[in-house]
């Protein structure tokens, strides 16, 4: 079983500029990330870690919260996943797409309180979506 994950070299940019400008620690943005990931109905690219990339501890990133983030995995992905399958490899791929979405989010945001009010609405509008 793999408990680190080492992220694209993009990935850590982001990470740090969006860690710089909001004050959220890059652990996480990694779980907004991950959040904004799950709500687009594709399956995520698969990504290759790289050496400038950010390594992170599977319980920095998920936590007393690892079951539900698997579960949550896994019922995106409509099958069983494979632990191996699933951390590092499955939840690295929503997380590159992830940091990919809140960078776009930010940026549309152009300062810190919009930007957490846009994901809130967000939230909001996705739990209403599924009544």
């Amino acid at each position: 079983m793999n408990f680190r994950l080492k992220t694209t070299e993009r990935v850590a940019d982001v990470l740090k500029d969006l860690h710089s400008a909001t004050g959220l620690t890059p652990n996480i943005l990694a779980r907004l990330s991950i959040s904004l990931s799950l709500l687009d109905p594709e399956l995520p690219d698969e990504v290759q870690s790289e050496s400038n990339g950010l390594e992170f501890n599977r319980n920095t990133l998920t936590g007393e919260h690892d079951y539900y983030y698997k579960a949550l995995i896994r019922q995106h992905a409509g099958r069983q996943i494979p632990e191996d399958e699933y951390f590092p490899n499955l939840f690295n791929a929503h997380l590159a797409r992830g940091v990919q979405l809140l960078e776009s989010e930010y940026k549309h945001a152009g300062n810190y309180n919009k930007f957490l009010a846009n994901l809130l609405k967000m939230s909001e509008d996705n739990l209403l979506a599924k009544e």
